[in-house]
């Protein structure tokens, strides 16, 4: 199985627009190679290099299995039209509604909030293929949704990306 994205390469520069100095959309993302067996995806983008390590980005869960990718500027609803799920990142542990990054961007606190951070950090993109269709509620959290995973993987790939402050 194989994750990648239009806006950058692999290990490159995530673009301004993703992140909290520009729109804080989230980037397109494509994948292929899901195997047969899958009944659902799932992804998960933390930062490896936020203290503690791994201040989570996005949670997306119960994603067709059918699909080949997300598109940019994924709306920042718990429900998408197709039934995919979106949980709670980390910024909602550290803002209150309304409030809005650098750029001027909303935080969302539900689906996809971008790299925000104060020097060049890494960004782990993880797409898993399940045997299953969770029995998650909406705005999960990570820890949740990796509890829920458990011995469910089939198969899982890595994108990663780097993004240096504007500010």
């Amino acid at each position: 199985m194989e994750i990648s994205s239009s806006a950058f390469e692999p290990g490159g520069e995530i673009l301004v627009q993703y992140s909290c100095d520009g729109a804080n959309l989230s980037p397109p993302l494509e994948w292929s190679g899901v195997p047969e067996a899958t009944q659902s995806l799932a992804l998960l983008v933390d930062d490896p290099d936020s203290q503690p390590p791994g201040f989570v980005h996005w949670v997306v869960y119960s994603i067709p299995p059918t699909s080949a990718g997300l598109p940019e500027g994924v709306s920042a609803q718990a429900t998408l039209p197709d039934g995919t799920l979106q949980g709670t990142n980390d910024f909602a542990l550290f803002v209150g509604e309304a409030e809005t990054f650098p750029g001027g961007a909303p935080i969302n606190r539900i689906g996809y909030d971008g790299p925000c951070p104060g020097n060049k950090h890494r960004y782990l993109f993880t797409l898993y293929a399940l045997d299953t269709v969770l029995d998650l509620q909406a705005e999960a959290t990570m820890a949740e949704l990796l509890r829920a995973m458990e011995g469910h993987v089939l198969d899982e790939a890595e994108l990663i990306a780097v993004y240096t402050p504007q500010r």
